[in-house]
């Protein structure tokens, strides 16, 4: 078994590591070439990584001459303990602002540490006050890439 093969991850490591994790980095095309890369909060519904931005920011620019995007999530300090995900995706932009709000919601909730019911009136008139100028994003992954380097124990 090769090394790529032995520190890879299964679907239920990943989803381990999606829902601990709280940022993910995106890269878009950037309008230069240039690869554009920044920080997201996110939420992931059934399987999928979701996000929300404002409307006007680089990155929806960007998705929007080329929907393609690269996600990466990644945890660890040392390189043994280092894991993450490498997630290849269509990029779908989401406008209507009921689901961008309830989207805004979701993410603050687990930012939060509860569910949205919990979040207190001031972070919920923030959500609404920004969704009409932001917009949800859902990854669709088409191919990825993992890595768990606490699986080979020390050894390289």
């Amino acid at each position: 078994m090769s090394r790529r093969e032995q520190i890879q991850m299964d679907e239920r490591e990943v989803l381990a590591l999606l829902e601990e994790e709280r940022t993910v980095v995106c890269a878009t095309n950037g309008r230069d070439g240039w690869p554009h890369l920044m920080p997201l909060w996110y939420v992931v519904r059934a399987g999928t990584l979701w996000a929300w931005t404002f409307a006007k920011s680089q990155k929806v620019r960007n998705l929007e001459r080329d929907a393609r995007a690269t996600l990466q999530v990644e945890a660890g300090v040392d390189y043994g303990a280092l894991r993450g995900v490498m997630l290849e995706c269509d990029t779908v932009v989401h406008r209507d602002a009921g689901a961008v709000e309830r989207l805004g919601l979701e993410i603050f909730a687990r930012h939060a540490g509860g569910s949205t019911g919990d979040l207190a009136e001031a972070a919920r008139t923030a959500v609404t006050a920004q969704a009409a100028k932001r917009v949800g994003l859902e990854f669709v992954e088409r191919r990825r890439a993992t890595w768990d380097h606490r699986k080979l124990r020390g050894t390289y």
